[in-house]
Parts: C-alpha cells; structure tokens; sequence
C-alpha cells in the first residue's frame, strides 16, 4: 500500500492502491503516520516526496471501508486520518507533494497538509464530500492556510473541479508542471531542500507551525462532529450505501 524509497537524502512515498484510486483506507493512513515518523528520525533523510501510483494521487478517504462502519466508526476513522495529516505539518522534515490526475476529498487536503504542492496542470482537484451529504471531517484549516476563507468555503461546497493550472492561480498549490512531470520536479526540489542545514530547514518549518496549524486539532474535531450529524441525513447514508456495494 505504501512504496518508500530513500536517494539523494530524499525519501520518495508512493501511495500504492491503483485498483482504489489510492483511497485513504486505515491501513494505508496508519502506515503513513508510522513512515513518516520514522523518516523524521532518519539522519540519513533531508526531505519527504509525497506521490501517487498512477494513474491518481488519492481519492481521499476509501468510501467502501467507510459504508462498512457505523458512525462512529466512521467519526473514528476520519479522526485518525486527521491526526496523520497534521503529523505532517509537526513533523522537522519538509514534504512536497506531487499531484497527478485526480486530488479528490481527502487527497485534496492530504495534499493541502504538506508543505510544498507540485501539481500536472492535467490534474484535477475536486472537494465531493458536500455532493456526497457531509461536510469534509478534517483538514479544512490546511486549506484555509493557503487559500482565503471565502476560496475555501467554494471548493468545500464541492460543485466544480479545478485544474493544476487553476490551483496554482488560486493559491491551492504551488508549482505546475506538463502531465506526468510532477514528481521529478517534487523531487528536484526536494533535493535542494535536502542540501540545505538541517537545523535552519527545521527551524523553519517549527517558526511557521503555529501559523500553519493553528487550532488545526480543535477545527478537526469541529468538523469531525458535523460530518457525524451529516452521516445520519438520507444523502450521505445513500451515498455509502452506494459504494459499499461495489466490488
């Protein structure tokens, strides 16, 4: 589920659940959050590549496990993926993203939650939790970081798709690439990071933590409650009805 490889003080993570879109199930987050604590210790790693295998970045949360779940499994399961992503945000290493066809749902704030976004100005970025009958459970101040609240409050309602191109424009993301060149040019800039003091990198990173991550756990559990009152209305719970069917 989750490809690590180490060259060049960069660790590149490759999120490896094609046949799933590379949908957040429990497994992959729990062994994301572990992957990315053990690279934080690693001496040997000056910078984390955050991709997906093709032909998406990720789906987001994987709506089939989740239609298994009561609500409170669900509530639950969110919450971890919540804590996972903002472990990269406390975490001293930098860590760019590389967004490739589809950032859906929690693959949109996954990558909102790194510190640098490359994006393939074919990619499409797309919030489909208010369509599907909830509010997105976490990681809503990931986005209010990078883009203004009103910018926010439209892509959470969820009625359109956005580009690379258009993410770089509205601050979503921040650099773009042709198709299929995002991840040379995460890891190129990766490398430079690598090769930067390690101390000044992460002091760095630990000055604009507070700033990033500001009342990011309380706005989670916020969101993580309304996404349960969400869960009881008919849209939502025919919306994981439907996926808990497919195959």
């Amino acid at each position: 589920m989750l490809d690590c490889r180490i060259d060049n003080r960069v660790a590149v993570l490759t999120i490896n659940r094609p046949n799933r879109r590379n949908a957040l199930c429990t497994e992959l987050v729990i062994a994301l959050n572990d992957q990315l604590l053990t690279l934080n210790s690693d001496a040997g790693v000056g910078a984390i590549v955050l991709t997906g295998a093709s032909p998406s970045f990720c789906a987001g949360s994987d709506l089939k496990e989740l239609g298994t779940m009561d609500v409170a499994g669900m509530v639950a399961h969110e919450a971890h993926t919540a804590s996972m992503a903002r472990q990269i945000g406390l975490i001293d290493l930098p860590v760019i993203v590389a967004v490739e066809g589809h950032a859906l749902g929690g693959g949109f704030i996954l990558a909102t939650s790194c510190d640098l976004i490359v994006t393939a100005d074919s990619a499409t970025w797309s919030l489909p939790e208010v369509p599907n009958g909830w509010i997105p459970p976490w990681g809503l101040k990931s986005l209010t970081s990078r883009v203004s609240v009103s910018t926010a409050r439209r892509l959470v309602w969820g009625y359109e798709n956005i580009s690379g191109d258009a993410a770089v424009e509205l601050g979503i993301a921040d650099y773009r690439t042709g198709t299929g060149q995002a991840l040379p040019k995460a890891i190129e800039i990766a490398e430079r990071l690598a090769q930067l003091p390690r101390a000044a990198v992460r002091s760095t990173k630990r000055f604009f933590q507070p700033k990033v991550l500001d009342q990011a756990e309380v706005a989670d559990f916020q969101a993580g409650q309304a996404f349960a009152e969400n869960c009881i209305h008919p849209p939502a719970i025919e919306t994981l009805k439907r996926f808990a069917r497919r195959t």
